[in-house]
């Protein structure tokens, strides 16, 4: 009777199992299919109720996209296609106006009019495009971790070899991680395993995937996978209406979620976090008030505090991960100016001018270039005044895109693409006239400053720092001042009279001439060698930053012979015009007594002789 029992029992177990729907009925299983299509592209399609269908592109975007890249672990969505780009699919219609946030871990978890309700036909088939990378090892996380690829239905690794920041940067731009912060070799999150894909892989750092820069070939390496590739990403990026690659709200990856930054306490330093962290220049704007419109789900981060100097807005001092008293109309938003200097012997401040457009970094050519245009580019770097304009790729020739030509600017622009030009690509250029600019690489700031007037500070090893007053005097100032083109120097003031700094002292016992044409060439300690605090932060007052009087003269004992000698010729001029009109009476007045005499002399010779005549008569 047992054994009967447990044969029943059994029996029924593999009916059950043989009955149990298969894997797909299970749950919703997703494909790519169509024409074209590769294992992380093609036409998106969903197992639901025993069938495959397809998804309709009504609100079909890259959020959507985001959820089934992820899903298929094909890396991160390079774009949402529509109107069937792979092709019309045939039979079910599965889900229309599909919502997603971009976190769900399942197309079906979105929002959607819910199964085989559309109102669409095939012609409306939505589709993916993947990039077909990933971040995995000990310790990644979505934004970090050893770079691996999917090539011919299996995942492989990339070899060091070569490997540098402008790989690296295609790979975080991939997968929508922000900006590149570290190309990492020899494995440093653990060896992989299997296949290596790429080796000697070589981008100029504007390619949309990593399989499109140059590389040996696929397969083709003489690496171990001691020597597998990674990158640490940064993990922020800029979103919300009107964003663009540099601009928008500000969010962060945290958790396996995007969220949003507070901007209670948010200023320029948190914002010039940012933009160094996405490679995008300057920081032009601070925005508050969710001006790039209001999100909707997490708040990362409050009462954000950088000194301008962090890697990473992670970096800087926060309240805590999901810490805030904050809603989404109080997302912080940035404006940087996309605008950088590179090049050979490029630094932060001079270098080979180049635009961010078109989600590519290209140059500017040579065409009219001048101080103007180089003002704007050194303003809009917070690099202080414009010392040269360069021309004929001096700072090295770049690659890839020519963005701008005949760029003539008043000086007074915010922003290089504010100036006249000819269009984006339009050039009849090459390489060899690319622009570039250098820049004094001092600026003046602190509380009251003015572009002519404040706490002086140098940019050095990536970070500002300001001057020690110790033995300042008017010859240091003065050297700021031209290096400003702010003219002369008034006063050399001390004791930060424009208020303390924070962070790096970068000079002490400054000792100038009054001749050199930078500060830093002027005798000190050693950059970031010191005795000081910032309660002796030196500062300058240059006479541009004052209004210009009507008259001046010269201190007695300094006299200008030129401007004496127009003076005196002057002041003849004026005499001889007051004079002339009298000469011209004068004159008049001679020439009437003339004419008098003449008219009078003769009668009285009449007279004479009538005399003379009675006379004779008389006798």
């Amino acid at each position: 009777m047992m054994r009967s029992r447990q044969r029943n029992l059994c029996f029924f177990t593999m009916v059950c199992f043989l009955l149990m729907p298969s894997s797909p009925a299970a749950g919703v299983q997703i494909r790519l299919s169509g024409s074209g299509s590769t294992q992380c592209s093609g036409r998106v399609e969903i197992y639901h109720n025993n069938i495959w269908g397809t998804v309709c592109d009504d609100s079909w975007d890259l959020n959507d996209a985001m959820v089934v890249c992820r899903e298929l672990n094909c890396g991160a969505a390079l774009d949402a296609p529509q109107s069937a780009q792979f092709g019309e699919g045939t039979g079910q219609i599965w889900l229309d106006d599909v919502a997603c946030s971009g976190n769900e871990r399942s197309l079906t978890e979105c929002q959607h009019r819910g199964f085989g309700n559309p109102n669409c036909e095939h012609s409306e088939d939505a589709g993916v495009i993947c990039s077909g990378v990933r971040l995995s090892g000990s310790g990644s996380t979505r934004c970090s971790g050893r770079v691996e690829i999917y090539h011919n239905h299996s995942w492989g690794t990339v070899c060091d070899d070569k490997w540098d920041l402008n790989d690296a940067m295609v790979v975080c731009r991939e997968l929508n991680c922000g900006a590149a912060l570290d190309a990492t070799q020899s494995a440093t999150f653990g060896s992989g395993t299997g296949q290596i894909w790429l080796d000697d892989v070589d981008c100029s750092g504007n390619e949309r995937s990593l399989t499109e820069c140059q590389h040996s070939g696929f397969g083709n390496n003489n690496c171990r996978h001691s020597e597998d590739a990674g990158v640490i990403c940064s993990g922020v990026r800029l979103t919300g209406s009107g964003s663009t690659q540099c601009s928008g709200r500000v969010e962060i990856y945290h958790n396996n979620i995007w969220g949003t930054v507070c901007d209670d306490e948010w200023d320029l330093n948190d914002a010039m976090v940012v933009c160094r962290e996405l490679n995008c220049g300057a920081e032009l704007n601070v925005l508050q008030s969710g001006q790039f419109g209001e999100r909707s789900g997490q708040i990362w981060l409050d009462d954000v505090d950088c000194s301008g100097n962090e890697r990473s807005l992670t970096e800087c001092q926060h309240n805590g991960f999901g810490i805030h008293n904050c809603r989404h109309s109080k997302d912080a938003g940035v404006i940087c100016s996309g605008v950088r200097l590179s090049g050979s012997g490029s630094t932060q401040c001079s270098g080979r001018v180049e635009v961010y457009h078109n989600n590519i970094w290209g140059t500017v050519c040579d065409d009219e270039w001048d101080l103007n245009d180089a003002m704007v580019v050194c303003r809009q770097l917070n690099c202080g005044a414009a010392l040269n304009s360069t021309q004929s790729a001096a700072l090295g020739e770049g690659t890839e895109q020519i963005w701008l030509d005949d760029v003539d600017c008043s000086g007074n622009e915010s922003s290089l693409t504010e100036c006249q030009h000819r269009g984006f690509g339009n050039h009849n250029c090459k390489h060899n006239e690319d622009a570039g600019v250098i820049c004094s690489g001092v600026r003046l700031a602190g509380s009251g400053s003015t572009r002519c007037s404040g706490k002086v500070e140098i940019y050095h090893n990536n970070s500002w720092g300001t001057v020690c007053d110790d033995e300042w005097d008017l010859n240091d100032a003065m050297v700021v001042c031209r290096e400003l083109n702010c003219g002369a120097a008034l006063n050399s003031t001390q004791s930060a009279a424009f208020g303390e700094r924070t962070g790096q002292i970068w000079l002490d016992d400054v000792a100038c001439s009054g001749n050199e044409s930078s500060l830093t060439e002027c005798q000190h300690n050693g950059f970031g060698i010191h005795n000081c605090t910032h309660s002796k932060d030196a500062g300058v007052i240059c006479s541009a930053s004052l209004p210009k009087p009507s008259i001046s003269m010269n201190p007695a004992g300094d006299v200008n012979w030129v401007s004496l000698e127009l003076l005196v010729s002057a002041v003849v001029k004026i005499l001889l015009l007051l004079l002339l009109p009298a000469l011209l009476v004068l004159c008049l007045i001679c020439r009437k007594r003339r004419r008098r005499r003449q008219t009078t002399q003769p009668e009285t010779l009449n007279l004479s002789q009538l005399n003379v005549g009675d006379d004779d008569d008389d006798q």
